[in-house]
């Protein structure tokens, strides 16, 4: 009987130490600090408008709103669980200068964010004047599904953009027939650069000349004829480089330009894709300010856009990282980091943005480089190099072999295995993970090699050689970057719009047929390794 009752008392003890440990879980996970909200950046339009902040907590909050003369918030205390701040900014920022406030959100569990609130000045008249209601027809696809969508880019390259008109740069003027040219060969995506200074009919009012504007319209039209999608830029940015007043001037000029060419192409269906800029330049952009300053700049062509109602609330918007780099992409805006500073711009339409970088990568072989010359382009911090490519996957009379060569006399001019395809696949599988898993797909806007064959008159093993470099480039990083939720856009290359012997005005012509046979082929390796999107026939 004894036992029995010492082995009852044991049980009874076990029950209450069972009970105590789930009761110290609970307990434990009730006070564990809570706050759901990242140190960011929001920006009220210059007209006035709201923000909104949702975040939970798990201990009380509160919010100083000393000062805050301009801002209004519809709460600024509040206990456990959700919760949702609506900060309207005053209407029309007529100060003379944007105006920013901190707000520190502090929590009695010991968490605190920082969210900077940002609102621009204005200063050229707004060409918002004619805002439709919101009109989903023909925008029903989300980014990603355009991104599934898109085959390969292509980008009509020095024409838009260059100075005066689009001759400047020696290019004919974009036709149907280039477009067409694209669509036969299987190309169904175009990316084409625009420059608007030069084409203002008022400099003081950013008033753009009508027929530019027109002009513009009709290039899109060609791409919709063809069923092709068309993504347009501004291409020399009006000063992303700037800080202070200078940078208020800039990003009013960001708006007034994005007020008028999105309400010019309102009714334009989902195959036409807005991108903010093109390669900022920022200072230090490599620092945290910087992107601070790109993410406003963002946020103010989001916010222009969207703004003009119609089709337009529904567009995919494409914004860019600084200078278009892959390194301080993945360095600053990693979504899963709650603790960085600068965020992605905030866009009402949910499931409608793409991120923008370019591939030039090592520089030595895809900026340095072209022309006839037989003179290397070297350059104060490096070397032209001519080959790269270090897998056994260029033949050579029935040999495969890589792409660098044995010659001695070249041997410098080499690229090497850590600039090379595992660069490659490094690269893309980290924005792969970063961002587009996470639904919002990547728009590789910019890539090419560069020409270095005439470096090597009188050594023609090597000059098929560095050609070979250039189409297995060409390819593969058009493979990755399909195998990984990018879509790749060649910068230059493969199609001449000058026709047969480069004759101005005339047919274009497919110019390089090996490197699109073997763009075709690593494109369809890459989207059945990626498991979904559109085949390149």
């Amino acid at each position: 009987m004894m036992i029995k009752k010492i082995g009852t008392a044991y049980k009874i003890a076990g029950i209450f130490i069972a009970l105590a440990a789930v009761i110290s879980c609970k307990k434990n996970n009730i006070n564990a600090p809570q706050l759901t909200l990242s140190n960011i950046t929001d920006t009220i339009p210059a007209s006035g408008g709201t923000v909104t902040l949702n975040f939970t907590a798990n201990a009380a909050w509160s919010i100083d709103t000393t000062g805050f003369g301009w801002l209004q918030l519809s709460q600024t205390t509040g206990g456990s669980g959700a919760a949702t701040i609506t900060l309207t900014g005053a209407a029309n920022n007529k100060s003379g200068a944007s105006r920013s406030l901190l707000l520190n959100l502090n929590a009695s569990n010991g968490q605190s964010r920082r969210i900077t609130v940002w609102q621009d000045v204005i200063i050229y008249p707004s060409y918002n004047t004619s805002a439709k209601a919101a009109d989903a027809t023909g925008m029903s696809s989300t980014a990603s599904q355009i991104a599934n969508n898109i085959t390969y880019g292509w980008n009509f390259y020095n024409t838009m953009e260059a100075p005066g008109s689009e001759t400047g740069w020696g290019n004919p003027p974009i036709t149907q027939q280039q477009f067409d040219l694209l669509k036969a060969n299987g190309v169904n995506a175009v990316r084409i650069p625009i420059r608007y200074d030069g084409h203002f009919i008022n400099t003081k009012t950013l008033q753009i000349d009508p027929l530019w504007l027109a002009r513009i319209k009709e290039v899109i039209q060609y791409g919709i004829n063809d069923g092709m999608y068309v993504t347009i830029n501004i291409h020399y940015d009006p000063g992303s480089t700037l800080t202070g007043a200078p940078q208020d001037s800039a990003n009013a000029k960001h708006r007034a330009i994005w007020e008028q060419v999105a309400t010019y192409m309102r009714d334009f269906d989902e195959h036409l894709m807005f991108a903010s800029l093109n390669e900022t330049s920022l200072n230090n952009s490599n620092d945290v300010t910087s992107m601070v300053t790109t993410m406003r700049y963002h946020q103010t062509f989001i916010n222009a856009v969207r703004s003009t109602g119609g089709k337009n609330v529904y567009r995919v918007l494409v914004i860019q990282s600084p200078s278009a780099s892959t390194d301080i992409l993945n360095q600053y805006l990693d979504p899963t980091n709650v603790y960085k500073t600068p965020k992605l711009p905030t866009d009402p339409t949910p499931h409608k943005m793409m991120l923008e970088f370019h591939y030039y990568s090592p520089s030595q072989f895809c900026i340095l480089g072209g022309g006839t010359s037989t003179t290397p382009q070297d350059a104060s911090w490096g070397k032209e190099l001519y080959f790269w490519g270090n897998r056994n996957t260029y033949s050579v009379n029935g040999t495969y072999t890589n792409y660098h060569t044995t010659n001695s006399l070249f041997l410098d001019r080499n690229c090497t295995s850590a600039n090379e395809e595992s660069y490659v696949d490094s690269i893309m599988h980290t924005v792969k993970v970063r961002f587009a898993d996470k639904g919002i797909p990547l728009f590789m806007g910019e890539y090419a090699p560069n020409y270095h064959a005439a470096r090597l008159t009188g050594y023609p093993a090597d000059s098929l050689k560095a050609l070979a470099s250039a189409t297995h480039f060409t390819a593969y990083v058009a493979q990755q970057a399909k195998a990984n939720g990018v879509i790749p856009f060649l910068w230059a290359g493969i199609f001449d719009r000058r026709g047969l012997n480069g004759v101005p005005q005339g047919p274009a012509v497919v110019g390089d047929q090996v490197t699109l046979d073997s763009v075709k082929v690593g494109v369809n390796r890459g989207i059945a390794a990626y498991g979904t999107g559109t085949k390149f026939q």
